[in-house]
């Protein structure tokens, strides 16, 4: 007995700092049933209260009503076993009553009867209790707007106002955004607006705020022309409610936001991400009722884009058909529109019967009304595939063509695809060679009885064509010639090459490229090398240009093994220079080239190599090899700087993985990334996080988990938001420590710093970057002993700690060491600001103009302006204007590129000049702000 208490006690304690979510309602339930096998009713209502909070914020509504109602049954029979309020949050009962009416109100199940006698009780407990009336005005309220009676909640609104706010009231968050909401419902945009801003600015939240509050003025911030924070808004709302079921009604009004801003693409995504919510609460009609709508909106501006007919994935689920029915062949977007719309009006009928109202009805008007709205609001989170279908071959010999092709690519399951297209082939050597590339490619996938089933019937085609040499080659030899790796196939295909004298040019070479390319596996360079030159030979004596040229692809394969890259180049470019070339031979050596060119530094030229090459894959219907090549691409244009050109590429690699249900994760990292790295910061968060919840999902490694909430810490921070960032930051440094990477948590410490010190927490920064340097020193990591003692050396400037230029002078040398240059100037003008905190100020105007001009040598004139404008304010404040006026003009005449530096020089060497009462001198270079 004992150990079950204890137990149950851990329960509570793991509940109570446990995330709302699965886990925490799993150890709810949990204590809830030991509770009952302990007979311990007192111990029953304190899980109990935990569970009806817990429930409520999951969208648990059946668990909430019955473990409400048994909570107030026995608090109603005995006060005093069982109080209002246990101390725990949410787990107050009069707390909780104010969900009861508006949970009922959620489905047309109840009558408003009942809603009304749920009210009456909650007033009557709230009387008896001693409790103010703003909770239950609050239900009122919610009730009256829910179900159309607007004057009454209008009246009850305003009685709320003038009613003294008490324990039981809404918080600042909620309150807010629920007067926000009937704002906009009621068509006061200016007032919804500004309740959510004062939400914002005021730091409130609450459980489901501000995202709540955000999706509430999303149209009434379209409406008034502020698309900007439009944008910010839905941006923000979605990434805060994208992962709770319970969220449908702010989703709902996330995806009509995308659908009326031109983001049909991300509409459509969202639909097939948040389609399963709908089975999650069968009691959450009015849920339903919102997302439904959202849906059939959504949908059909889908199809006014062109894209109808595009499938919608997971219509399909058993879960669904009560909303959609039964359909064969899955749904399109059309038709799941005209589903979802039928749905919406059935339920909403429902609503308005039992309410004796046309609200819902009212609700569908509006929405439909937004049909003929568009605002531009760009999102670069989604795109519709750009379908680039290859022409299909006409007849057998263009499907022959094209399996000959795929499989001289390496695209087994296309090459295998496209190989079942042709039918019977009357020409017994074709016929050969269409089984022979059928074998081969179910032996490079390793399905082993699919090829030993095709070597009769290849070799009884190869007797037909007369190649009987060729076909008892093979009837010794086996799947060993087809590049199956089993102990005894090498040294099999090693005796048959001593032995191969006898045989005909092409079987010669067919065992001579085999064995190559199982010494190439076998770490056996150079040996691979000298057996394709006997391969080219002998096929070139065959006259099959195509193995010719396999073989000389093979050689070049074997020079990059053996590191003799240039001569790899040279056989690249001389294969690719013919213009026979077969089609998959060419875009599988472009991919080679590609890679070369990227490990040579040259990555614009890999980049454009790779693109071509995914045309020629998509000339070719290569879809199961495409992906790799959009990729490829991808990553190329990304480490060449250009990630506006790598998330297209990204994107579509990505899509083509989901069409063969692959692994997304790293793949949604590097675009997430790149997403980054183009400006989409807000859109790279919400990618991120969803990466490093599929890799928690999946057990990733530390390490792995690291480096997303690492990178999610950026674009949190990009996108201005600081606090997440911390959080996102927070977990990546605690990752990294698992992950015995001292070096990157010190880098992640040294990036929360940066936020602290943002907001002149100055002090908690410079603890974070003094651990973040224990951590690092040790290491042998130049560029993170760089950054963290850099950061913490201007730290220390800051507030006038002499420690400052021993750091400093720490980074200088190991500048110097490295040889960069940029970094020698960079730590120069830190010392230079660090001196001017000392009032040391000719040894600051110093430091500062030699770091101008080692930014100038490098080429960076941006930089090396902002040196020399800081020593120009230095001197102007010191009053030593004469000499700061050289050194204005030196900062104009190295803006010529930077037209906000060139304003603030010209503004200051203006005013700098007026002092001097050098007036036609500051009238001149006034004149400049006005070029």
């Amino acid at each position: 007995m004992t150990d079950s208490t204890t137990r149950f006690q851990q329960l509570l304690d793991e509940i109570d700092s446990t995330p709302w979510g699965p886990h925490e309602q799993a150890l709810t339930a949990e204590a809830v049933a030991l509770a009952q096998e302990l007979g311990d009713e007192q111990l029953e209502y304190q899980a109990r209260m935990r569970q009806t909070a817990s429930a409520n914020m999951g969208g648990l509504t059946d668990v909430m009503l019955n473990s409400f109602a048994w909570c107030l049954a026995h608090h109603d029979a005995d006060p005093q076993r069982f109080p209002l309020d246990i101390d725990n949050g949410a787990a107050d009962l009069m707390w909780q009553f104010k969900w009861m009416a508006a949970t009922l109100r959620a489905s047309p199940a109840f009558s408003s009867e009942q809603i009304a006698g749920v009210l009456d009780d909650m007033e009557a407990h709230y009387r008896r209790a001693g409790i103010g009336m703003s909770g239950v005005l609050t239900a009122r309220f919610e009730d009256a707007w829910a179900s159309g009676r607007i004057d009454e909640a209008e009246r009850l609104r305003g009685l709320l106002e003038t009613t003294p706010r008490d324990d039981y009231s809404h918080c600042d968050a909620c309150g807010r955004s629920q007067n926000a909401g009937f704002f906009a419902a009621t068509e006061r945009d200016e007032q919804a607006i500004r309740l959510v801003e004062e939400m914002i600015e005021g730091g409130f939240s609450c459980g489901e705020e501000p995202e709540h509050a955000l999706s509430r003025v999303l149209l009434p911030y379209l409406r008034t022309g502020r698309l900007d924070d439009a944008r910010s808004a839905h941006l923000r709302s979605y990434r805060l409610a994208k992962d709770n079921p319970d969220n449908l009604g702010i989703v709902a009004n996330n995806l009509v936001f995308a659908a009326v801003t031109g983001n049909e693409a991300r509409a459509l995504s969202l639909v097939e991400r948040h389609l399963p919510w709908l089975a999650h609460d069968p009691l959450n009609v009015d849920g339903h009722f919102a997302m439904l709508s959202a849906i059939a909106f959504a949908l059909d501006r889908v199809a006014a884009v062109g894209h109808g007919e595009a499938t919608v994935r997971g219509a399909d689920a058993a879960g669904l058909e009560s909303f959609f029915g039964d359909r064969e062949g899955g749904w399109t977007a059309s038709a799941l529109a005209a589903a979802a719309s039928a749905a919406a009006d059935r339920i909403g009928a429902e609503f308005d019967e039992r309410d004796g109202s046309d609200w819902h009805a009212q609700r569908r008007a509006r929405m439909q009304a937004l049909a003929g709205a568009r605002w531009d609001v760009p999102i670069r989170s989604d795109a519709f595939a750009v379908e680039t279908p290859s022409a299909q071959p006409q007849d057998a010999e263009g499907w022959y063509e094209r399996a000959v092709a795929l499989a001289s690519y390496g695209s087994e399951r296309d090459a295998l695809a496209a190989a079942d297209r042709v039918g019977e082939l009357p020409d017994a050597e074709r016929r050969a060679r269409l089984l022979g590339l059928r074998i081969g490619a179910h032996t490079s996938l390793a399905e082993w009885a699919a090829a030993e089933a095709l070597l009769p019937l290849r070799g009884a085609a190869l007797r037909e064509a007369g190649r009987p040499e060729q076909a008892e080659l093979e009837a010794r030899r086996g799947l060993a010639l087809y590049g199956r790796g089993d102990v005894g196939d090498h040294a099999a295909l090693e005796q048959e090459w001593a032995d191969a004298a006898g045989l005909p040019s092409w079987s010669r070479g067919d065992v001579a490229l085999t064995l190559a390319s199982l010494r190439l596996r076998g770490d056996d360079p150079v040996g691979a090398a000298e057996l394709t030159e006997h391969a080219a030979v002998c096929f070139a004596e065959a006259g099959d240009a195509r193995l010719v040229a396999a073989s000389r692809m093979l050689r070049a394969m074997s020079c990059v093994a053996q590191g003799e890259i240039e001569q790899a180049q040279e056989l690249l470019e001389s294969l690719l220079a013919d213009e026979d070339l077969d089609p998959g031979q060419r875009a599988r050596l472009l991919e080679v080239r590609a890679r070369l060119h990227g490990g040579a530094g040259r990555l614009e030229e890999g980049a454009v190599d790779a693109d071509v090459a995914a045309g020629v894959l998509t000339s070719l219907g290569a879809v199961s090899a495409l992906a790799d090549a959009q990729m490829l691409a991808g990553a190329l244009w990304d480490d060449a700087g250009h990630p506006d050109q790598a998330v297209p590429r990204y994107r579509a690699g990505i899509r083509l993985m989901r069409e063969r249900d692959g692994d997304v994760s790293g793949a949604e990292f590097r675009l997430g990334r790149a997403m980054l790295a183009a400006g989409h910061a807000a859109e790279a968060a919400e990618l991120l996080g969803d990466v490093l919840q599929r890799e928690e999902s999946s057990g990733a490694s530390a390490a792995s988990r690291a480096m997303t909430a690492s990178v999610l810490g950026r674009a949190l921070a990009a996108a201005e938001e600081y606090g997440q960032a911390m959080g996102a930051y927070g977990y990546a440094a605690e990752l990294h420590a698992e992950a015995e990477e001292p070096a990157e948590q010190a880098l992640v410490l040294t990036e929360q710093a940066k936020i602290l010190a943002r907001f002149g927490e100055h002090t908690d920064a410079r603890r974070l970057l003094e651990q973040a340097a224990d951590l690092v020193r040790p290491t042998d990591a130049v560029g993170a002993i760089v950054e963290v003692l850099h950061n913490l050396g201007q730290s220390y400037g800051g507030v006038r700690d002499e420690r400052a230029f021993e750091l400093f002078d720490e980074v200088r040398a190991l500048a110097v060491e490295h040889e960069a240059d940029w970094l020698i100037a960079d730590v120069t003008d830190s010392r230079g600001r660090a001196l001017i905190e000392f009032d040391r100020i000719d040894e600051a105007i110093a430091a500062l103009l030699t770091a101008a001009d080692g930014f100038a040598a490098i080429g960076d004139a941006g930089a090396a302006g902002g040196s020399e404008l800081l020593a120009a304010r230095t001197l102007a404040g010191a009053d030593r204007l004469d000499d700061a006026v050289p050194l204005y003009r030196s900062v104009l005449d190295r803006a010529a590129g930077f037209p906000q530096l060139r304003q603030v020089g010209a503004l200051e060497l203006g005013d700098v000049l007026e002092k001097l009462g050098r007036t036609g001198d500051a009238a001149q270079v006034r004149a400049l702000l006005d070029e």
